[in-house]
């Protein structure tokens, strides 16, 4: 079992920030001004909260921290155009952190939906993102590649929630009527569904995690990334993935997740020619920020070595 520290589950632990780059409210946090900019970009069903654990280290080690909520999730607003999938997310990071913050270079960190979104931004931004870490991702699927890679799909049975969301997330979101029915539904993530190693979550770490999941508005927009899996409505424009030759990316797999594909490791070694790792977490699942914050930090860190010693 693993004990959460009071800090935590502490909402107010870093000051949230806003800006409006794009037409709605962004939050953010924001630590470690005048070091190496980092950008940690969260997933489904999580908010910038995933990274808690790690904001404070990262920053001591020497980066610039900047953790958004993406549109429609935590403290940000939703989406004024109506789309909340991944180029949608992509411009809106890139108008934050580029645009508002003025960062011409960048590292990147992601997971879960975040994968894709720092992925798109690789491509879409080759001169911006100096390198990536990923883990626990969706990932382009290479056929030539990956042919004779077992295990490049998740298991059946954990697909039910994707299908869902994404074709019916109408009627899934009028179902999941009152806040504690949301809260309920999306602690099933973090705890029955066995994305996460057994034990790494604490009764008050699901309730930290589900409780931005409260309100019908921002629980029916997270479903959009989903939505755009099956309808062409619910995308902005066609999103960026594929296989990515220049830019360097740590792959890190949390392997007791029980979501994402069993092969993520070898699948990412395909994707990313310049790739370092990929390393396999023990006891960790699909939340690698909360569960192997340590690892993410110990890696990161070593892996950006040399852009942490030019600025000190």
């Amino acid at each position: 079992m693993v004990l959460t520290m009071p800090d935590d589950t502490d909402p107010f632990r870093f000051t949230v920030h806003t800006a409006s780059p794009r037409g709605f409210a962004q939050a953010y946090v924001h630590e470690g001004v005048d070091g190496v900019p980092l950008v940690c970009v969260h997933g489904w069903p999580e908010s910038k909260r995933i990274f808690w654990r790690v904001i404070a280290p990262l920053t001591a080690a020497g980066f610039e921290v900047i953790v958004p909520d993406l549109r429609g999730f935590g403290d940000s607003g939703l989406g004024p155009d109506g789309f909340h999938d991944v180029p949608a997310h992509a411009h809106d990071l890139y108008a934050l952190v580029h645009d508002h913050l003025g960062h011409d270079r960048v590292v990147l960190v992601g997971g879960d939906l975040g994968g894709p979104v720092i992925q798109d931004l690789a491509l879409r931004y080759p001169d911006w993102v100096d390198r990536m870490v990923l883990f626990n991702s969706p990932l382009p699927f290479l056929k030539n590649r990956m042919a004779d890679i077992t295990g490049t799909r998740p298991a059946r049975e954990a697909a039910d929630y994707f299908l869902r969301q994404g074709i019916d997330p109408d009627g899934l979101a009028s179902e999941l009527a009152t806040p504690d029915q949301r809260e309920r539904y999306i602690a099933t993530f973090y705890t029955s569904r066995f994305w996460a190693h057994p034990g790494k979550f604490t009764p008050e770490a699901v309730g930290f995690h589900t409780q931005p999941f409260r309100s019908a508005e921002q629980l029916r927009a997270s479903f959009g990334g989903y939505e755009s899996a099956f309808s062409a409505s619910a995308r902005s424009e066609p999103s960026l993935l594929g296989r990515n030759e220049h830019t360097r990316t740590l792959v890190l797999h949390g392997t007791s997740d029980h979501v994402i594909y069993p092969a993520f490791d070898r699948m990412a070694a395909e994707v990313f020619a310049d790739h370092v790792g990929p390393f396999l977490l023990r006891d960790c699942g699909h939340f690698v920020p909360w569960e192997a914050p340590h690892a993410l930090v110990s890696g990161t860190a070593a892996f950006c070595s040399d852009l942490l010693s030019v600025g000190r």
